[in-house]
Formats: structure tokens, sequence, C-alpha cells
């Protein structure tokens, strides 16, 4: 009996002064390779971004590499179905964007994955300003006329977007809601497409991210109209957020990073821990500003969680009310 006491008091001991044991064997993450998943193909601004990322990786790596592994197709969601089935031990995680982790089993009921519940928030990296844009020749020059076009046309005005249920749809989509006017989208397969349309005259406007749309701002080739977030842009002075005329209005492309569900806490913390460091870092900060004109937010798994569950939240309805489906 009193081997079993002394052994549950050494239990007591351990699990009294288990978190800082515990936080040292959970230092040593990474112990082996990092897959860094990536939903949509190489050579875009979420690809630029996982590659900035995984290139600050070293620092911190414990001697370890991150592999950055494209898995594109179906707004995001083959990364995420993929993501989702992985072991939560930290080795396989992913670039996290609205499709594949907040309202991806809203536009597609017969998804396999519920994005809710399939993962671990971990980090909220980026915030990604994104722009209403037309182009050099047109005759609009604020959202007011954008809008007043729209109405003054029995079939309203066209809008290009990379694809069904990407934020650069939906957020022209919860525009027309607030404001009244009828816009249609029409999807091509990529952001170069989108603003080829545009330039092309097929599409009146389009709601790019800043990144994609400033080398078409700053060349004289595309206007800027109206920004999504409420807070100014540095790269685009002076040009007013929707929110100025529709209160409460706000849309961004945001990526981070989640990894399966189940992953226990405490490895969740350190991998947090790991990646404020890389996004916070001289050069990665310095590229996230400058090279996409993006904001970097950092904070706790919690903090990114509320974000996810805040933006299924919002978009939710848009979908619905305007039958949106991916499928």
């Amino acid at each position: 009996m009193t081997i079993a006491l002394d052994r549950r008091a050494l239990g007591a001991l351990a699990l009294a002064a288990g978190l800082p044991s515990l936080a040292r064997a959970q230092a040593a993450w990474p112990t082996a390779q990092v897959r860094l998943v990536v939903p949509f193909g190489a050579g875009g601004a979420v690809d630029t971004l996982s590659r900035a990322v995984a290139n600050g990786f070293g620092p911190h790596s414990n001697g370890q590499t991150m592999v950055v592994e494209n898995r594109s197709g179906a707004g995001g969601t083959i990364a995420g179905q993929f993501t989702a089935q992985a072991r939560p031990d930290g080795t396989t995680l992913m670039m996290a964007d609205l499709g594949a982790n907040a309202i991806g089993k809203v536009l597609q009921p017969s998804l396999i994955y519920d994005p809710a519940t399939a993962f671990t928030p971990i980090i909220h990296l980026v915030n990604l300003p994104i722009v209403i844009i037309v182009r050099s020749e047109s005759s609009v020059r604020t959202l007011d006329d954008l809008l007043a076009l729209a109405r003054s046309k029995p079939d309203g005005l066209t809008y290009a977007s990379p694809g069904v249920g990407h934020v650069t749809h939906l957020a022209p989509e919860m525009l027309a809601r607030r404001a009244g006017v009828k816009f249609t989208a029409v999807h091509y397969r990529s952001g170069a497409d989108v603003l080829r349309s545009l330039l092309a005259g097929e599409t009146d406007f389009t709601f790019p991210s800043v990144s994609t749309a400033l080398p078409f701002i700053r060349d004289g080739k595309a206007r800027p109209i109206a920004i999504g977030t409420p807070r100014p842009v540095p790269a685009l002075p002076g040009v007013p957020a929707v929110a100025t005329q529709f209160a409460g209005f706000e849309a961004m492309t945001w990526h981070g990073i989640v990894g399966p569900a189940g992953m226990e806490a405490g490895l969740v913390q350190q991998i947090n821990r790991v990646f404020q460091a890389i996004i916070t870092s001289a050069e990665v900060k310095t590229f996230v500003e400058n090279r996409q004109a993006a904001e970097v937010i950092g904070g706790s798994p919690a903090d990114f969680g509320r974000l996810i569950a805040g933006d299924i939240a919002k978009w939710t309805p848009v979908i619905r009310e305007g039958n949106i489906r991916a499928e």
C-alpha cells in the first residue's frame, strides 16, 4: 500500500511539475520532415506565401525540412480532404484558406469532411486586402458610379472571379445584396485569367486581392474603386473602403496554418510559436508587406479558430441566399 501511495505521489508531483517538462519534450518539434499542403497551384499568391514561410523555417526546424506540396482543385477541398485525413502528429499541416477550411461544406454538401470540425486551428498568418477594380477606360470612378451603372442596366454588371466560393466571388455577391443591385459572376480558372478578362472588356469589374491588382493599377491599366477592408491599405492611399457606404462590410483573403483535428494542445502551442517567429521575422514580414501588400497577423490558435467560425457565420447566408453551389 505504501509503495502504491508513493507511486501516486510521484505521479502527482510529475503532473504538478508537468507543464515545464511537457514543454521541454515538445520543444523538439519537428522530429520529422514537415509537409505544408497548399490548396492551390504553384506560382500564385498562396503558393508564394507558403514558400516564403518554408524558406523561413530553417532557424526553427530542429534540423528537419519543410516541403511545400501543392494539391490544387475543387476550390481547395482536395487539399482540405487530404489534410483532414492525415495523422494529427504535426508532420502534415495546411496553408488554410476560406474555401477549404471554412465554407467548403456549405458550397459542397456532399463533401466528405466538415471544415468546421475537421481541422485544428494553429495560427492566423496574414490578411490580404481585396479591391474593386475596373479597366482604366471605364467611365466608373467611384463605388457610387459602379452601383449606378448596375442599376441602369436590365441585367446589371458582370464581374470576373477565379472560382465558385472564393472570397473574390462572395464579396461582390454580398455587396449586390447590400446595395440592391444585380451582379453576375463569370468564373475563370485563375487570377491571371480574371485580369485578362477585365482588361479585354469581357467583364465589367473584379474584386481581386490587392497584390494581384497592384501591378495593373501601377501600369495604368486598371483603376481601384474601393477596398474590402475597413482599414486603409498603405499600397492604395486614398482609395475608400466599401464600409464607408455600407457599414460593417468587410471582405478579405486570409491564410493561416491548420492541422488535422485531434492534435494535442501542447503540440499545437509549440507549432504556433514556431510560425509566429517565422511570420514576424524581418525577411518574411518584409516579403508579406512589400510583395503581397498584406498584413501580418499572428496570434493564438483560439484567435484563429474564432476568425474561421466568424467567416462561416458571415458567408453562409450569402451562399444560401444566392443559391451558390460548387457542384
